[in-house]
């Protein structure tokens, strides 16, 4: 495609929240802005923080005392409303059915065009941070969600796990792509990882680590008993957790219950930039998670040449193929655990798996997969003057 689009994105989560939203939003911002594309970001208000690209305009925010700790943007900008019609968009996408988002959909349906949503996130499995029925709640969930997938031309997911859900939950079966969040390889071509064993004293140490948000929905405590496991076996092993979140100080309490505190480091966020140089300091990447959408943090971590071992549960599945980057079990620590050992055991198997995740890392490149969207864009577009939306073909009240 030789003609420059002008492409808005909608956000409540970027720069300086860290997630798997923002990592979403920034890689494909870099990926369309290196090949010839303007990327209008509107996002939350950050406070103390400053942009270090063009073209981002932030919402005011409300700060609410909610378990993820996210700053709520307000839906309200006459800066915006003035500015976006100047802007002469191609397509709006959203990443979010609800706030922004909702700003998204109106203001592609007043500018006449397409409105291209990302379903990032499995909304009712996190139906338990409101307090209230969750029958109710993961109904009205799936009623907010079906509105906003009828106001849109088309639909991304980045697994097709995700692809799957969908279709499952709601019916969706047209007008939906798969195209995951493209990965920039060159960091992890140049990351030191021996600089951060270093750094971290980290030694001759098996190094197994994770990555992600610290909620209950990660499950966490998973692998931590499954890493308790082998570390009574193996008094080299040590784990490495980063991320930050509402469970942090109840899986340290957890690991002292376990008898591992001392060898279960918690590092907290750290920038982006720095995550391919930790990834490669370590030896076997570990994750136990049930509710990815995409297993971005798996992809990440194949792209330094980690193999991996894994509960097997949609997004990570989609990423890696069982005996090949790594091995996928049951959701069980003993499972867990078996195969942490299996892997730790054996210097060709993880030989094998190391070679077979940098070859699998190649088709994530983020350039790639920004071509892909490309052309959903441009199909949007066809859609949206054909007056064509995302059909569902499920009704809420025969949801399960």
């Amino acid at each position: 495609m030789n003609n420059r689009m002008h492409i808005s994105y909608f956000t409540n989560t970027y720069y300086p929240v860290i997630s798997g939203v923002v990592r979403s939003v920034e890689t494909f911002r870099q990926a369309l802005t290196e090949l010839g594309h303007n990327v209008f970001i509107f996002a939350q208000d950050a406070t103390d923080y400053e942009d270090t690209h063009p073209f981002i305009f932030r919402y005011p925010t409300i700060d609410l005392p909610l378990a993820t700790n996210f700053p709520l943007p307000i839906p309200l900008s006459s800066f915006v409303d003035h500015l976006l019609p100047l802007l002469k968009v191609d397509v709006i996408h959203s990443h979010h059915p609800f706030l922004l988002g909702q700003v998204a959909a109106t203001k592609a349906a007043e500018l006449e065009v397409p409105l291209v949503f990302t379903f990032h996130t499995q909304y009712r499995e996190y139906s338990h941070y409101i307090a209230l029925s969750q029958e109710f709640v993961r109904e009205t969930i799936d009623r907010w969600v079906t509105d906003y997938i009828q106001k849109c031309h088309h639909l991304i997911v980045p697994s097709d796990s995700m692809r799957q859900v969908l279709a499952d939950a709601y019916g969706v079966t047209e007008r939906i792509t798969t195209i995951p969040t493209g990965i920039d390889l060159e960091p992890y071509q140049r990351a030191d990882g021996q600089a951060v064993r270093q750094q971290q004293g980290w030694g001759q140490d098996k190094v197994l680590i994770s990555v992600g948000r610290l909620a209950k929905e990660k499950n966490w405590e998973t692998l931590l008993a499954a890493v308790a496991q082998v570390m009574r076996k193996r008094a080299e092993v040590r784990l490495v957790l980063i991320g930050e979140g509402s469970e942090q100080e109840n899986l340290k309490k957890y690991s002292e219950d376990l008898g591992i505190a001392a060898k279960v480091e918690f590092v907290g966020n750290i920038p982006f930039d720095d995550i391919p140089a930790y990834l490669k300091a370590a030896d076997l990447f570990c994750f136990a998670s049930v509710t990815e959408t995409q297993g971005l943090v798996t992809m990440e971590a194949i792209t330094a040449g980690l193999p991996v071992v894994a509960v097997d549960a949609t997004g990570t599945k989609d990423v890696i193929d069982h005996g090949q980057q790594g091995l996928l079990t049951p959701n069980d620590s003993e499972a867990l655990a078996q195969a942490i050992e299996q892997v730790l055991a054996d210097e060709d198997l993880r030989r094998h798996f190391k070679e077979a995740a940098w070859q699998k890392a190649q088709s994530f490149e983020m350039k790639l997969q920004a071509k892909k969207l490309l052309d959903v864009y441009q199909q949007a577009r066809a859609d949206q003057k054909a007056n064509l939306f995302v059909p569902v073909y499920k009704e809420v009240n025969q949801m399960d």
